[in-house]
């Protein structure tokens, strides 16, 4: 049995990759923190404390994310850092293209999809096609570290994961490029799919269109768009008779005026990281917290 007191504290490195909150719960977005509940709930004791700790502390040097695997090298006590991998079957091709459909289908997920955001339904989606987004188990993840702790996840393993979501925070597209589709493809078929039912529902217009010239050839009005849909049902009424009303809405208007709740770091998460000439990712995480200072001191 290996005796770990002889490994002492982990070599304390420069430029790791450290978690953002330095304090209570790791994970800011929804997928994030639904990410990390599985995790917990799979009852993996103080292996998650301490593997928060290293996140916390910039012990893992890299992370990357791979169709179906996360590779990280995280530094521990001993001079070689380890090398960590954690394994979740990519979704199979046929089971993108149900999902393409699916998504395509619905205007708000492809509009905040294709904003760079990704809508709490989503998982509802992902559970419909059969392909649940998220692990259902642990035996569905396959960890591999290569340090002398027999014990899975081990701490570098725990490190990982908690980087991982904080990863999904600044993109979400990296968990579902996790899953087997990378933000380029995925939203490239989108827009493939809704500009092919576009132009299917213009085909057919006017082949309706076509069908009634045929019969009748008289001119008909246009559909009402905008405020007409609004106005529409209206009877209509002289402008002398309604003089003393004429800045008054004609319809009872909101209460408040309907908003989008997007988080503040949204324009960055669709840009992707500078370039190392004007900052880098550094400059990109600075910019995140100050519109995010910005958005919580902002007025109701």
């Amino acid at each position: 049995m290996t005796d770990f007191r002889e490994y002492g504290r982990p070599r304390k490195v420069d430029g790791g990759l450290r978690a953002r909150t330095p304090r209570g719960a790791i994970g800011r977005s929804w997928w994030s923190r639904r990410f990390l509940d599985v995790l917990e709930s799979f009852a993996l004791g103080t292996r998650l404390t301490r593997g928060r700790s290293y996140a916390r502390a910039g012990q893992v040097l890299s992370l990357d994310v791979a169709p179906g695997e996360v590779t990280a090298v995280v530094q521990g006590s001993r001079p070689t850092p380890y090398r960590v991998s954690i394994r979740f079957r990519p979704l199979a091709e046929r089971v993108w293209t149900r999902l393409e459909t699916l998504l395509a289908a619905q205007a708000l997920f492809s509009a905040r999809l294709l904003a760079g955001d990704v809508p709490p339904e989503l998982e509802t989606v992902f559970a419909e096609a059969g392909a649940p987004l998220f692990p259902a188990g642990v035996d569905e993840l396959t960890q591999r570290c290569d340090c002398p702790d027999f014990a899975v996840p081990c701490k570098h393993l725990a490190a990982t994961f908690y980087l991982l979501a904080e990863a999904f925070d600044a993109d979400p597209f990296q968990l579902l490029h996790w899953r087997g589709r990378d933000r380029s493809r995925l939203l490239a078929r989108l827009r493939t799919l809704r500009g092919a039912d576009a132009d299917s529902d213009a085909d057919s217009g006017a082949d309706s269109a076509g069908g009634e010239a045929e019969r009748d050839t008289a001119p008909v009005d246009p559909p009402p768009v905008g405020a007409g849909l609004a106005l529409a049902d209206l009877p209509a009424e002289p402008l002398a008779g309604m003089l003393d009303r004429f800045w008054v809405a004609p319809v009872p208007l909101p209460a408040r005026a309907p908003t989008l709740a997007t988080e503040p770091e949204l324009v960055l998460r669709q840009l992707g990281p500078p370039g190392a000439a004007i900052g880098g990712p550094g400059l990109a995480e600075r910019l995140r917290r100050a519109y995010t200072r910005f958005g919580d001191g902002a007025p109701d």
